[in-house]
């Protein structure tokens, strides 16, 4: 890949993405380089990080990482966007990791459970019903790109609740 001065780079290599700290994050541990559907990869690394690191913390720790990494990653999130001239770069995906960690943290624990969850969560990811179309469109910096994931994790926690009401999950 060259770069050139005023172009956006649509195509990052794998060695652009793992040359940077903020780049190996916001590209959600290089899963932003896999096509088709880099986000739909980025939310299963985060499934991954949730069963292995994150599903047993204590709830005041997982506030912690959440918001943590939420504001690291508004911060990756802009400057990769700067750099390859493209505000929010399908490949940026640690919003998808974070917004899942949220969903996953707050709905019931079992793998079926996960699993429903988490496909809630890509459907309105790529769906974004209002008012994640509005955050997606009016946001284009670092907190857009995570902000708008978060709303659609708030969607997806709604649905979720109404399932557990309705006994469809538990």
């Amino acid at each position: 890949m060259t770069e050139r001065p005023g172009q956006p780079i649509l195509r990052p290599s794998a060695a652009w993405v793992f040359a940077r700290p903020e780049r190996i994050l916001a590209f959600g541990l290089g899963s932003g380089l896999i096509h088709p559907a880099p986000g739909t990869w980025g939310t299963l690394v985060g499934w991954l990080l949730w069963a292995v690191l994150l599903h047993g913390l204590p709830d005041g720790w997982m506030v912690l990482v959440l918001l943590l990494s939420f504001g690291i990653g508004c911060w990756a999130a802009q400057r990769c966007g700067d750099a390859l001239g493209v505000p929010d770069h399908g490949g940026i995906n640690w919003d998808e990791i974070v917004a899942v960690w949220l969903v996953l943290w707050l709905m019931p624990h079992g793998f079926w459970a996960q699993a429903v969850s988490v496909a809630l969560f890509r459907f309105f990811d790529i769906v974004k019903p209002p008012p994640v179309s509005l955050c997606d469109r009016r946001f284009k910096n670092g907190f857009g790109v995570m902000i708008d994931d978060i709303v659609a994790a708030l969607y997806t926690l709604l649905a979720g609740a109404l399932l557990v009401r309705l006994g469809v999950l538990s």
